[in-house]
């Protein structure tokens, strides 16, 4: 109301400057045309571009209000990922008690101790040729190489020497997975093949024929390594693995076998990570405060001097919805096999201002003795963060009630926009308009004050005696 006073009162501020403009003209030499268009085109324009300023205005900070609200419950979705995906809660950590031996749980591990002795490691299949001299040539043919079942052909010509050779292998594009090199020696030039698998079953095979050197056979080269098997058992049970990192023996467990480890016997203990479980629900209770923060800072804040406390969304009904049905998602509880718990069972407490506050004693507690208070509340099925993420994701997914309503306002504000551009347009017609008829009118108003002062001038008046009254 005070807005819409103080318009009116400039407007007709402005139509008295046009008007005292039009007075001074008519009793002066000449009208000041600009001063006077633009106190016209403002006075007549005034009230639609105050009322499309304050529009545009009010769009843009509900806008940003928006964007906030957004951004708030996008955190708190972030936060909540863990316990959707299950990484919060089920985390776990693989300990060793001895060296060599490396463990790593995924989320299916099975917590407990386990005793894992390690026999020896697995290896990969090395084997030398006889000597070659430097310049000897290996005549035309083919050369058959194999790892295991994959074999390759490599294709050698009369000219090839054992190094071309070795680097043919290395480049061939289908490799079945074996390394070459040459190793010069007192007695001449030997081929050295090593397979790229550790593993009894990834034996190197190699053959020559049609006119090669026969020399190149697999009966002709000796075995610096065997391709051997990793041997370890786990609480008695004997593994066998072609690898040192060895999945699917224990469930869930990831072992990587080293040389330190061999002739050990070590204990691996597995353990939920409550570190892991704490961060995550401390992270959550930050994210979902922040929002209620956010929430009281558009809204209505008590804490801020009176003219402050009223914020963008004060009594918007979207904003209204979305704290009330949060607050009842976190004092409602989840229902599991016929009993209900709540989140202050596990030391998450609701406060009075809509905040969430943690009991960090009462919470490791939980953690720790592994009470089905925690998995309860957190159930992929109808747990707390399911219910929260499916609630927030109907406001922050694509075409969601945010995105929406973002739209609008952005819709609006275009709208607003062109109001603006078609109100300048209409400023520059009556600017023009009145700048034609105005400098008419002053011309006409100089015309007639010349013929003024000539008339005195002749009979008389304003102070002139007048030349004809002195005959």
């Amino acid at each position: 109301m005070t807005t819409t006073t103080s318009s009116s009162n400039d407007t007709a501020a402005l139509i008295r400057q046009a008007t005292q403009s039009i007075i001074s003209g008519a009793t002066r030499s000449s009208i000041d045309v600009d001063t006077l268009v633009s106190a016209l085109v403002t006075a007549k324009t005034a009230g639609q571009s105050d009322m499309l300023g304050r529009k545009q205005s009010a769009d843009n900070v509900e806008l940003s209000a928006v964007g906030k609200i957004q951004a708030v419950l996008a955190s708190l979705q972030s936060a909540l990922r863990g316990f959707t995906d299950g990484t919060a809660l089920n985390t776990l950590t693989a300990t060793m008690s001895g060296n060599g031996l490396k463990a790593t749980a995924a989320t299916d591990a099975a917590p407990g101790t386990y005793s894992i002795a390690v026999n020896h490691l697995a290896s990969a299949n090395k084997i030398s040729s006889q000597a070659f001299a430097r310049d000897e040539r290996l005549g035309a043919g083919t050369l058959t190489v194999g790892v295991g079942g994959r074999t390759m052909q490599i294709d050698v010509d009369a000219g090839s020497s054992l190094a071309s050779l070795a680097k043919a292998i290395n480049a061939a594009t289908g490799n079945p997975g074996v390394s070459a090199a040459i190793v010069t020696a007192s007695d001449g030039q030997h081929l050295v093949l090593t397979s790229k698998q550790t593993g009894a079953a990834s034996a190197i095979t190699i053959s020559a024929g049609g006119g090669a050197n026969t020399k190149l056979n697999t009966s002709s080269f000796r075995q610096i390594t065997a391709g051997k098997d990793a041997s370890l058992s786990i609480d008695g049970n004997t593994v066998s693995s072609a690898s040192n990192t060895i999945e699917g023996a224990l469930t869930g467990i990831t072992l990587v076998l080293t040389g330190e480890a061999v002739g050990t016997t070590q204990t691996l203990s597995v353990t939920r990570d409550t570190a892991v479980s704490t961060k995550a629900i401390t992270d959550f209770v930050a994210a979902y405060n922040g929002y209620i923060a956010t929430e009281k800072s558009l809204t209505w804040d008590a804490s801020q001097p009176v003219a402050s406390r009223a914020g963008p969304l004060l009594g918007d009904a979207m904003t209204h919805a979305i704290t009330n049905r949060l607050g009842s998602l976190m004092s409602g509880g989840v229902a599991v096999g016929g009993r209900t718990y709540s989140l202050s069972s596990v030391g998450i407490d609701l406060q009075h201002d809509g905040t969430l506050s943690v009991n960090t004693a009462k919470l490791q507690k939980a953690l720790t003795e592994d009470s089905a208070a925690i998995p309860a509340l957190f159930n992929p099925t109808n747990g707390v963060a399911v219910k929260l993420n499916t609630f927030i994701g109907t406001y922050t997914r694509p075409s969601g009630t945010l995105e929406q309503r973002t739209r609008a306002l952005n819709a609006d504000l275009g709208k607003v926009t062109n109001d603006m551009t078609q109100l300048k347009r209409y400023q520059d017609t009556l600017t023009a308009q009145y700048n034609a008829q105005f400098r008419a009118l002053n011309v006409l108003m100089t015309t007639m004050q010349n013929n003024t002062r000539y008339l005195n001038q002749l009979f008389g008046g304003a102070g002139a005696a007048g030349t004809l009254n002195r005959r």
